[in-house]
């Protein structure tokens, strides 16, 4: 048994297609997969062109306004559910707070949007990359949809401005 779940489990670290993997795969602290990817791995999840509203935001756990303007990402999810709309939360959380802070922390909060762990070291390199404005402050949020695109480093304070702010894209 353990070596079937291992064998499935080693299908869903490398998304060699760029597909991202359904992140809350057992709703329990204790069974959630969370995907870890390093930059070269996430950069295929954040650069799509296609015909769907793409929001990605980057937070932590340890980070206070992230942990505040979440539950605005989470009702976002939920208003574009059945629209071209794709919502990945990219945590940045430390490596030694992946099992006892991330994983309970998402449990909890019953994220249902896609979440996602950045752990790359060269974060010169990816934070550029994302957008040349930013200082790599979180939280932070790209929107894109094809080569329309949007860089917000900034905490939500609204669900409504979040919102008009993802509408035009889904127009396009």
């Amino acid at each position: 048994m353990f070596y079937t779940a291992l064998f499935i489990l080693s299908f869903y670290s490398f998304p060699a297609s760029g597909v991202l993997p359904n992140a809350l795969t057992l709703p329990t602290k204790d069974t959630l997969f969370i995907p870890v990817y390093n930059y070269d791995e996430l950069k295929p999840l954040i650069t799509k062109d296609n015909d769907t509203t793409y929001v990605i935001n980057f937070w932590a756990t340890w980070c206070t306004p992230c942990v505040q303007e979440l539950p605005y990402f989470v009702e976002l999810n939920k208003t574009f559910k059945n629209q071209a709309f794709r919502l990945i939360l990219v945590s940045l959380d430390f490596k030694k707070d992946y099992i006892r802070k991330l994983q309970p922390f998402v449990v909890e909060r019953s994220l249902e949007s896609n979440v996602v762990v950045l752990e790359d070291n060269h974060s010169s390199y990816w934070i550029d990359d994302i957008d040349k404005t930013w200082s790599g402050s979180i939280p932070a949020t790209l929107v894109f949809k094809g080569n329309q695109r949007a860089f917000y480093e900034r905490t939500f304070h609204d669900p409504d401005e979040l919102k008009e702010i993802v509408k035009p894209y889904l127009n396009l």
